[in-house]
């Protein structure tokens, strides 16, 4: 982000997304704007599956709070207020990684599902999103913590305590989430519609879960 005007080379702006505002000195740390002011200005100008899994970094690494994101999007330009107040209502600190971030955003859109980051399901384990009231489990699935023999079973073994348990679950690997995401839509829509037909799944008794601190 340079002062508008500013003249910049071919050479500096290679590798670079290069946007135009004058930014208030006090919001600069050692020629970065603060992390809330990142954030803000990444919801304002990106598309929202990227800055949310911006916002979750931030708050994950507790560099930002909840209470930060919503009081500066609240103070932001007119034309770009309600993009940042939409990820700075689901903005999540839970949420382990980007691609899970990513896989968030898709689910966000999906009309009556309403999934949770790293909700601990007893006795089970802690899936990467969970919507309780459908007992649907979602799982962004890379290869580098899945790739040997020793994690294949325990998967198996997990993904079967889940389903024997009444819960449905759903894998999702990068490459869907990231290059196909037309697919995850159309998997998740289905699946919604498929459990809202399927009362009697969610009248079992739910095992407890708490969210992860």
């Amino acid at each position: 982000m340079v002062p508008r005007n500013r003249k910049l080379t071919p050479e500096r702006r290679e590798g670079a997304r290069v946007r135009y505002r004058d930014v208030d000195p006090s919001r600069v740390r050692r020629g970065c704007t603060d992390p809330v002011e990142t954030v803000m200005w990444c919801a304002a100008r990106m598309p929202f599956d990227e800055a949310l899994a911006i916002a979750d970094s931030a708050l994950r690494c507790h560099d930002v709070t909840v209470e930060e994101l919503r009081e500066v999007a609240l103070r932001m330009p007119d034309r770009y207020r309600e993009r940042c107040l939409r990820v700075a209502r689901h903005a999540d600190g839970r949420a382990a990684n980007p691609f899970e971030s990513v896989l968030r955003s898709i689910a966000l859109e999906i009309p009556g599902l309403h999934v949770v980051p790293q909700v601990w399901i007893s006795k089970i384990g802690q899936p990467d999103l969970v919507d309780e009231r459908l007992r649907l489990v979602l799982e962004a699935d890379s290869f580098e913590w899945h790739g040997n023999r020793f994690a294949l079973r325990k998967d198996c073994e997990r993904y079967n305590a889940f389903v024997v348990g009444g819960w449905l679950v759903l894998r999702f690997t990068w490459e869907h989430v990231m290059l196909q995401p037309e697919y995850v839509r159309r998997v998740l829509t289905a699946a919604v519609a498929l459990l809202d037909r399927q009362p009697q799944r969610r009248a079992l008794e739910a095992p407890s879960a708490a969210r992860s601190a």
